[in-house]
């Protein structure tokens, strides 16, 4: 099969491009930067140069694609101008799927996440939940809002599957949760909240359930991807347990919102490091991105592992990584 596939070039997208030419696949992806693609390439992908904003840059190699897997979103924590995450991954999707349809492309997989429904405070819903209240982060508003654009093209006849997948994780990762791993293997990081709950989910897994939304998923269907429920605590008591370093000070989450108080003076007269953001600390203090992954078990065959072994793989990696630098 032929697929054509955007968000290579990050963490989820560059682990599914992997998959699939593994499986044999044909890909195409979509590069903004070409010099960027060099691991692409060596592993046989096809590079297009062109950008989810620039809609027409995907027309020509998107044709004749056996399927999408519309991956790339913008993720930053932090940033004043929230302009480029609305770009990017409101209209970038409604781009890409404007194309799909123009194009009669027959499938597409669409990467939402459980963000869409912000804190969901312990508890642990499944797809048919809606949120209607604030959300927490620029990030959270503009996937909800393009989760809401899938859903209007799904609407209309288009042969979308959506995955909505957790917190991932895994080697070289690049969300928060994989800066604080590394933060805990060099003994700097001071603290974390408690209560903070996600469902961590190895990017190898994401990404093979990508792989089966796309051979197995009934279009217009929605499934969570994501891995099982741990607290933030839970993970770094893991953490301790399987390298033997100490783990950090567990704190109250009310210290993270006091903090992100102060930050949030501070940061529009100084730029803050992205971790420290008010709106970084916001998204840490004591909240549960939470989600029910049953449907995706039981109809897709999703078998995600436990978070004990993909640590333990995570953290080995980056312990060889950081004594070869």
């Amino acid at each position: 099969m032929k697929y054509f596939l955007t968000g290579a070039t990050g963490f989820l997208g560059g682990k599914l491009a992997q998959i699939l030419r593994n499986e044999g696949h044909e890909v195409v992806a979509l590069v903004r930067t070409p010099s960027k693609a060099t691991a692409l390439k060596n592993l046989g992908v096809t590079i297009a140069q062109g950008d989810v904003t620039d809609k027409e840059s995907m027309r020509a190699p998107m044709q004749g694609c056996d399927g999408v897997f519309h991956v790339a979103g913008w993720y930053k924590l932090g940033k004043r101008n929230h302009a480029e995450g609305w770009n990017i991954n409101v209209q970038g999707t409604r781009n890409v799927l404007e194309l799909m349809q123009e194009l009669g492309i027959p499938k597409g997989v669409y990467t939402s996440t459980l963000a869409i429904n912000s804190d969901t405070h312990g508890a642990v819903p499944d797809e048919s939940f809606h949120f209607k209240g604030q959300h927490i982060s620029e990030y959270d508003r503009t996937k909800a809002a393009a989760h809401d654009v899938a859903n209007e093209f799904i609407a209309k006849g288009l042969p979308l599957v959506v995955l909505m997948p957790g917190l991932i994780y895994g080697p070289d990762g690049t969300s928060l949760s994989d800066d604080a791993l590394r933060l805990f293997l060099k003994k700097q990081l001071p603290m974390i909240p408690t209560q903070s709950a996600y469902c961590w989910a190895h990017v190898d897994d994401v990404a093979r359930a990508h792989l089966l939304g796309m051979e197995k998923a009934t279009p217009g269907s929605t499934y969570i991807v994501a891995g099982p429920v741990h607290t933030l605590t839970d993970a770094m008591s893991m953490a301790s347990d399987i390298t033997g370093i100490r783990k950090p000070l567990f704190v109250p989450p009310v210290l993270l919102k006091i903090t992100a108080f102060f930050s949030a003076l501070v940061e529009n007269m100084i730029p803050l490091p992205e971790m420290y953001s008010s709106e970084a600390l916001r998204v840490q203090a004591g909240v549960t991105y939470l989600g029910n992954n049953a449907k995706a078990r039981r109809e897709l065959g999703y078998q995600p592992r436990s978070l004990r072994e993909g640590l333990a793989e995570t953290l080995a990696y980056e312990q060889a990584k950081m004594k070869k630098s």
